[in-house]
């Protein structure tokens, strides 16, 4: 039904009538029929009546009526409440399985709340609002998800204990799960190290002082090693003390994946920080399951890469219009060399301005600022006393524009290899992801065993993240990462009483929140969704509280008096 504006002519003079009509099918023609007439349009607007019929009618619709009285100052409300992300995220969260895989570890102890609600919390916040746990007990309260207004700050100290606690089964558990739910093998495993600093003095066996990658050589840290699949989706995470170098992560990755992971062909493919003899024999090494691999190599640093392999002729395979590849077998070790005519063309550009600056410095500056210049050393040659321009070593630089080279045991294709290399962009990202849009930090935990739990909570918010990032890729949505989480909260949803009913409100989507809400799954929510009431206490129930209430006060008095 709809209302029509009837136009009429009496005496000369035209009038607008309102009309309640609705659509009827008579055959195959659709007409309108009357259903009431309100009158005429001028009598209408001079007076009170239609405004009053409008507000009259909008009593039986409850949208309508929520949405007007939302505009009336009396009507009290509550301060709005994060949705977007709660609604996406949750769904992922229980397409993942991690509702019953945490229920299943939970079970037989003794909670006196439920570790799954808070485990979705301690993620949830690291996506929204990283911090400390004690800011996640107010994080909570902004949030309009099930179960979160029954959440402490103690529950959150216990859970990420319980974390910690559990880590090895909840990452096997999700290893198994993720196989027969994404029916995928586990061909490709990418492995990279980094490192994050806990805001603690004091060192334990777990937080040490090392190399930092963030530049903050006072606080201890933890070395996070990952390995990732060929779609970048975690497939483990290990914490290891602060001061552990790359190589000795990298080898207690493989063990683990020997000891905990029952996988078939996996290819091991790591950046020219984890090539050496040492770890080529640790791959190899287990006759019963060696692991293939695909590991970069040194250009420089390497004898045999910078001497043999970039020597060798040959032509150069094209495989995209930005890389071409060339293989090389020396003693039946088996190189992939790549070539990116592009990266070249820069290499060569920034020598050329290299050159020409320290052609310029070279008369004005003395040898002990230029030589302390990396960038500029390797180009310097000293001689009596004064330094000039070594043309033999820029010519021997040239060698390396726009290549990397990359040493494999596979049977794969040249081009397969370079294209499976270059995929540690994934790992890359994971690590940028988790340390910047996730912000595992900041870390106050006293105990090493919290640390654990609380990274472990960062990986599980990762996992959302890679799985919502991916479905958007799929669906060819190119939008940056912080616009999708920045206009997810921005669907807040507001909660009204209007003559004892409760309703909730929702906000308005913006930008790229519906893309986000239809690449996981979620219908949006109506604008106006009535609450449903707590069911009136029984004669019973409301005699037993006042038995109890007596005889609570009887005691308080039992307690005075003593």
């Amino acid at each position: 039904m709809f209302v029509r504006i009837k136009r009429s002519v009496h005496d000369g003079r035209s009038y607008q009538y309102l009309q309640i009509v609705e659509s009827v099918r008579r055959g195959e023609r659709v007409r309108q029929r009357v259903i009431a007439n309100l009158g005429r349009m001028d009598k209408l607007l001079s007076s009170d009546q239609l405004d009053n019929l409008i507000r009259s009618m909008a009593k039986f619709s409850d949208r309508l009526q929520v949405i007007e009285a939302g505009q009336m100052p009396e009507v009290a409300s509550c301060r709005a409440r994060l949705w977007g992300p709660a609604l996406v995220f949750e769904r992922l969260w229980r397409e993942q399985g991690l509702v019953e895989i945490l229920h299943r570890l939970a079970a037989g102890r003794r909670f006196r709340f439920d570790p799954e609600r808070v485990c979705f919390a301690l993620a949830l916040q690291r996506l929204c609002e990283p911090g400390s746990d004690l800011q996640g007990s107010s994080f909570v309260r902004t949030a309009e998800v099930e179960g979160f207004d029954d959440i402490e700050l103690q529950h959150l100290y216990r859970t990420v204990a319980f974390l910690s606690e559990h880590k090895e089964e909840l990452e096997r558990e999700l290893f198994i799960r993720d196989r027969d739910l994404f029916g995928q093998e586990l061909d490709l495993v990418f492995c990279d190290t980094t490192s994050t600093f806990v805001y603690r003095a004091a060192e334990t066996e777990l937080r040490r002082r090392g190399h930092s990658r963030d530049h903050r050589p006072d606080l201890p840290q933890v070395v996070l090693a990952v390995a990732v699949d060929r779609e970048g989706w975690p497939v483990a995470w290990e914490l290891l003390p602060g001061n552990t170098s790359d190589a000795r992560a990298f080898e207690h990755m493989i063990g683990v994946f020997r000891s905990r992971f029952r996988i078939g062909r996996v290819i091991v493919v790591a950046d020219r920080g984890m090539m050496s003899k040492g770890h080529l024999e640790l791959l190899s090494g287990d006759e019963a399951q060696p692991y293939e691999y695909i590991l970069g190599c040194r250009l420089r640093g390497d004898t045999e890469v910078r001497d043999t392999v970039l020597s060798r002729s040959g032509r150069y395979h094209e495989v995209s219009p930005k890389l071409k590849v060339k293989e090389v077998t020396v003693e039946g070790r088996r190189y992939v060399l790549c070539l990116n005519e592009e990266e070249a063309a820069k290499d060569a550009a920034s020598r050329e301005a290299i050159i020409e600056k320290l052609g310029e410095k070279i008369d004005k500056e003395g040898a002990k600022s230029l030589i302390g210049n990396r960038g500029y050393a390797r180009f310097v040659k000293a001689e009596r006393g004064s330094l000039r321009i070594d043309f033999e070593k820029v010519k021997m630089d040239e060698r390396y524009d726009g290549k990397f080279v990359i040493r494999t045991n596979t049977d794969l294709g040249a081009e397969e290899v370079a294209q499976a290399y270059k995929g540690l962009w994934r790992v890359e990202r994971t690590f940028r992801e988790e340390k910047s849009t996730l912000s595992v930090r900041p870390i106050y935990h006293k105990r090493d065993s919290c640390c654990v739990g609380h990274i472990v909570a960062s990986f599980l918010a990762l996992r959302l993240e890679v799985d919502l990032q991916r479905r958007l890729d799929e669906m060819g949505v190119d939008v940056a990462w912080p616009n999708v989480m920045r206009d997810l909260k921005q669907l807040q949803a507001v909660r009204i009483s209007l003559d004892g009913q409760g309703y909730l409100v929702r906000t308005d989507f913006e930008g790229s929140a519906h893309l986000a809400f239809r690449a996981a799954g979620v219908r949006p929510p109506p604008k106006v969704t009535p609450l449903a009431q707590p069911p009136s206490p029984s004669k019973e129930e409301i005699e037993a509280c006042s038995a109890e209430d007596q005889k609570g006060s009887s005691n308080l008095l039992e307690l005075k008096g003593n």
